[in-house]
């Protein structure tokens, strides 16, 4: 039983082509989570705003620090995973945060 074998007159486009497109989902993804980010955000300050919600500094300083550690372990852990320093990577990503 054989693997999956590339031919040899296309293998030199696949390392190019699939950082292309882990930059170009990864541009996607952020582009969609900044928005939902600012759109919940919009709601908890309009939430604020009407006095349905009661928050202080205080709260979002303590959430903060207890969710930060967290997300710069997670950014910590893409980093060694991502091929970052890959020209079409860094061409998908631009994309696909232009795009998204």
């Amino acid at each position: 039983m054989s693997g999956l074998t590339v031919p040899p007159e296309i293998a030199w486009v696949v390392p190019i082509i699939i950082p292309f497109i882990i930059g170009l989902l990864i541009g996607f993804v952020i582009k969609r989570t900044i928005k939902l980010i600012l759109a919940i955000a919009l709601l908890v300050i309009i939430l604020v705003i009407t006095g349905y919600v009661s928050i202080t500094f205080q709260d979002i300083y303590d959430k903060a620090m207890k969710l930060l550690p967290t997300i710069i372990d997670l950014g910590s852990s893409l980093g060694n995973v991502l091929p970052y320093s890959s020209l079409t990577f860094i061409i998908g990503l631009l994309l696909g945060l232009w795009k998204g």
